[in-house]
């Protein structure tokens, strides 16, 4: 057997293991922080947005490009936070890799909502933002669907490997 597929006790592992592990999560955290700002309020991106949309896809409506842009919004939170959800995964499955997958997506999906509700009661107190429990099941709707998404390609890829084997 390789060192390569020993695991290490976790009291072994160097600096750059827990930095491996951890660093992707504050980024992304890092991020939300940044984002959740007032700069970041849909009165402040509503016009680079309509810029890039319609220099790709044509002309929009007022009425039209508000439907659009929410959308747009919305899709941001649920891609954002579905890839925090990813580096929670990843931290934690690094951190406990004998755990079984559900342990460890329910761990991310817990960090993700902690991280959700954080930015949505911060945005609360901002005069352009508003903080909604609606965005935080969204959040973490996005953080569920690409762990799910992982675990099946994980599986998927095991299976395949498996059968390669036999």
């Amino acid at each position: 057997m390789s060192s390569s597929t020993v695991a290490v006790p976790a009291l072994q592992r160097g600096a750059h293991h827990w930095i491996s592990a951890w660093l992707p999560v504050a980024i992304g955290v890092g991020v939300i922080a940044c984002e959740s700002t007032v700069y970041f309020g849909a009165d402040h991106t509503t016009g680079p947005l309509r810029h890039i949309w319609e220099s790709v896809f044509g002309h929009l409506s007022d009425a039209r490009w508000e439907v659009t842009h929410h959308l747009i919004r919305k899709t941001g939170h649920f891609v954002g936070y579905g890839l925090l959800g990813l580096a929670w995964l990843r931290a934690w499955w690094m951190t406990r890799p004998r755990a079984p997958f559900p342990q460890n997506a329910l761990l991310a999906l817990v960090g993700t909502a902690l991280v959700a509700s954080g930015d949505e009661t911060h945005q609360s107190f901002l005069p352009n933002r508003t903080g909604t429990y609606h965005d935080v099941l969204l959040d973490c709707l996005g953080a569920l669907v690409m762990m799910t998404a992982t675990y099946l390609i994980l599986r998927v890829g095991a299976s395949k490997r498996l059968a390669r084997a036999a």
